[in-house]
């Protein structure tokens, strides 16, 4: 509950920079899976050792080696990992003020943008999938309600959600309610539905799942009620050759995703394409995040949110100050763990249907770039399904065989392993590439 608090806290905060001093687009920063992915890789690292057999097989063992920890406590892993979080927020500012991503932003055409928001919507099917398998009746609803509330009663108006505006002659201006609160409306709904199904003893949650999830709700209860998060408090982060590598991914990997969520949410908000400048800001105020979280001894850093993006373009409420209102929130949820403890009652169900909504919205508008190109061409489908199935196939094959790429220097192993692990990495730098070198 105490690291969550913290990671609340640094997205608050980075949250109001980027929308005063960044992008100044409405966008709620989290911690993304582009920072989960390294992370894991490097625990992974400091936890288990790989040796290798004669026959080529791969075996898992506790790693006995000095470069794996046996100094090795978990404290000294999460060190490790927020020392990776603090390279990745100073390499990201480094990014930013550079004008990298002004200038790639500026030679992404549709197809670098198709095949990178499609990819970035379905990489995350199997948490999906995973979250909706707690119960797949209470996802399914709520995804029902979103759709219905979002798309079949979208254009609906009701006559007590309405203000009077003046401009010349007074006149009656209304809002359609339940499109603007289709995922609050339906979250509310089915969180309802299950506290009741709770309280009367009905059983509707997997056991396995439950089970997790009620001894990490239980932890909470001996949280303090108020703990200011301060830099050190668990320790300062430990820069090693390792933390190195892996930040360096994770800045590559959360810039990329950070790109891609600007021009999601603008295109879903019909703005104009953001500026260079705008996405350089951007940058530079993520990586003050990440720089934040990483002080504070988080395992994450902050980005882009592609869900909230989502959200916005199912709402199409594009005000920054509901946005501002989220990071005070997350601000005071960040100074006390034993209010955090309320996101843990969330029932898992909820958290995979809504993933299903709005990842489902950056699938079909990367599809929507492909209008602008000729999809036709040889040239420009090889460019698309090139890219996106190597996306898939890669992190698949190292997930299974980790052992199989060994440089026999350990950062750069994990600098390599991170790197190819992330799909919207491998997507975009192969739709770049080829779309910048091949004629046509």
């Amino acid at each position: 509950s105490e690291l969550l608090a913290s990671s609340l806290f640094a997205c608050g905060i980075s949250t109001v920079l980027q929308t005063t001093l960044g992008s100044r687009l409405p966008l709620v920063q989290i911690p993304s899976f582009e920072y989960l992915v390294p992370a894991m890789v490097l625990s992974s690292h400091l936890s288990l050792g790989v040796t290798m057999e004669r026959n080529g097989t791969a075996v898992s063992s506790i790693c006995p080696a000095p470069h794996c920890t046996n100094k090795g406590s978990g404290v000294a892993s999460l060190r490790e990992v927020s020392g990776a979080v603090l390279v990745s927020g100073l390499v990201q500012m480094a990014l930013g003020v550079s004008g990298v991503c002004g200038w790639a932003v500026q030679h992404c055409g549709p197809m670098v943008l198709a095949p990178s928001l499609s990819i970035i919507g379905l990489s995350a099917y199997k948490e999906a999938a995973f979250f909706c398998s707690a119960n797949w009746g209470v996802a399914l609803l709520f995804m029902l309600l979103a759709v219905t509330f979002s798309q079949h009663l979208g254009s609906c108006h009701l006559p007590f959600c309405a203000w009077t505006q003046v401009r010349g002659g007074s006149t009656e201006t209304s809002i359609p309610t339940l499109r603007t609160f289709s995922v609050l409306l339906s979250f509310a709904g089915v969180c309802i539905l299950c506290a009741i199904l709770s309280h009367f003893r009905v059983p509707w949650e997997s056991v396995d799942l439950a089970t997790a999830q009620l001894s990490w709700a239980n932890s909470t209860f001996h949280a303090p009620w108020l703990r200011i998060p301060y830099t050190g408090k668990g320790g300062w982060p430990l820069l090693t050759p390792r933390a190195l590598a892996v930040g360096i991914t994770m800045a590559i990997g959360c810039s990329m995703n950070s790109v891609s969520c600007y021009v999601l949410c603008g295109r879903l908000l019909r703005a104009p394409r953001l500026p260079p400048h705008a996405c350089n800001r951007g940058l530079c105020t993520e990586g003050l995040g990440s720089l934040l979280a990483g002080l504070l001894g988080t395992p994450g850093g902050t980005a882009a949110s592609i869900a909230n993006a989502c959200v916005t373009g199912l709402t199409q409420a594009g005000s920054r100050f509901p946005v501002q209102i989220s990071a005070l929130a997350c601000v005071v949820l960040g100074m006390s763990p034993r209010l955090v403890g309320i996101l843990t009652c969330i029932p898992l169900a909820v958290h995979g249907g809504l993933l299903c909504v709005t990842y489902a919205v950056a699938v079909g508008t990367g599809i929507s770039y492909f209008q602008y190109a000729d999809i036709d061409s040889g040239r420009n489908i090889f460019i698309v399904g090139f890219a996106m199935f190597m996306a898939l196939l890669v992190p698949r094959w190292l997930s299974a065989a980790p052992a199989h790429l060994a440089t026999g220097w350990v950062p750069l192993d994990l600098f390599f392993l991170s790197l190819l692990m992330m799909p919207v990495f491998l997507t975009e730098f192969l739709s770049f590439f080829l779309e910048n070198t091949v004629s046509g």
